[in-house]
């Protein structure tokens, strides 16, 4: 009898099915692919537009420095640039501190901010 009572606990209990390692990864990767596409690409994109607009600076162009300082483009110089920020102004910036380029788009969408 006791034999039988053994068998019939056997057949209650479900087979557990082995789990692949890999499953217990994935959610792992999965967190890893939603922080490359929510951080990592953006921040490389942000990073090589600005490396572009770095290389594209030219004489006579209107830039803002990442310190907010305004100025027009007078001389480069390999790593160093100089600004003219008033009549008889001039200060020598690093090249990498220039935040963005001043355009007259940009100027025109602040200005129709400033209105509304």
């Amino acid at each position: 009898m006791l034999i039988l009572a053994y068998a019939q606990t056997a057949q209650a209990q479900p087979v557990q099915a082995q789990q692949s390692p890999l499953i217990g990864l994935m959610p792992i990767a999965l967190i890893f692919i939603i922080f490359y596409f929510l951080l990592i690409r953006p921040q490389k994109k942000n990073q090589q537009e600005h490396k572009k607009m770095l290389e594209g600076l030219k004489k006579n162009d209107d830039i803002v420095t990442s310190g907010g300082i305004y100025g027009t483009i007078v001389n480069i110089q390999n790593d160093v640039v100089t600004l003219r920020v008033d009549d008889n102004t001039r200060i020598k910036v690093q090249k990498s501190s220039i935040g963005r380029l001043k355009t007259a788009k940009a100027e025109e969408k602040s200005a129709n901010a400033n209105k509304s």
